[in-house]
């Protein structure tokens, strides 16, 4: 009976080398989401670290009135954002909110209709990476996210406070505000936090930047 030659570890069909699969450098991204009140002010803190464990962006924001689940969502999609905007092909996320790191992976049903489009979101945007996992840490595991959602919240309303109605106060007499927004996966993202009542109805009047 003929038997087909065992090939060298490592070689074709016809004995030629196959090219080595190289592994992609993979970035990590600890993300954080806090609310003083639940809901409450609220905002995201997100540290990035390259493949060699150096931090190269901390990214921090607050958000208006929200839930602690909602921040943490916010910041998730900072780090994706900030991942494809730098071309990132690889990314590792760290998060100590177990309910959201188990929709993410599959694991658990998003229910909450406020948190759907934001984790259908993160979802479509964590599906461009060729590689992307996300896992639960613990909060102690979690400090340096955690302190740039406290700086966040301290800087726009001081420690344990309230926001006060920023885009109230920047509007003119007529009501009326400049606002830079940017278009990105289907949203319009403002520049600026809005703080405003909810329910609030805006007028939109677009002017495109070349």
């Amino acid at each position: 009976m003929w038997k087909r030659p065992s090939l060298p570890k490592g070689a074709g069909l016809f004995g030629e080398a196959e090219p080595e699969r190289k592994a992609i450098a993979s970035y990590q991204a600890n993300v954080d989401g806090g609310s003083r009140g639940n809901p409450g002010p609220a905002a995201y803190g997100v540290v990035v670290r390259d493949p060699r464990g150096e931090i190269v962006a901390r990214l921090k924001k607050y958000i208006g009135n929200n839930t602690n689940n909602v921040a943490e969502y916010f910041g998730l999609i900072a780090a994706l954002d900030y991942a494809q905007n730098h071309g990132i092909r690889a990314l590792r996320v760290e998060s100590d909110s177990e309910l959201m790191v188990k929709q993410m992976r599959g694991q658990y049903k998003v229910k909450s209709e406020e948190l759907k489009p934001l984790f259908e979101r993160a979802k479509k945007m964590s599906q461009t990476f060729e590689s992307f996992r996300i896992s639960h840490v613990y909060r102690e595991q979690n400090k340096e996210a955690d302190a740039l959602v406290n700086q966040a919240l301290d800087e726009t309303s001081g420690p344990g406070g309230g926001s006060v109605g920023k885009a109230e106060k920047a509007a003119g007499k007529d009501g009326t505000m400049r606002l830079v927004a940017r278009f990105s996966d289907g949203v319009l993202q403002p520049y600026e936090t809005l703080d405003l009542p909810e329910g609030t109805e805006v007028e939109i009047l677009l002017r495109l930047r070349k």
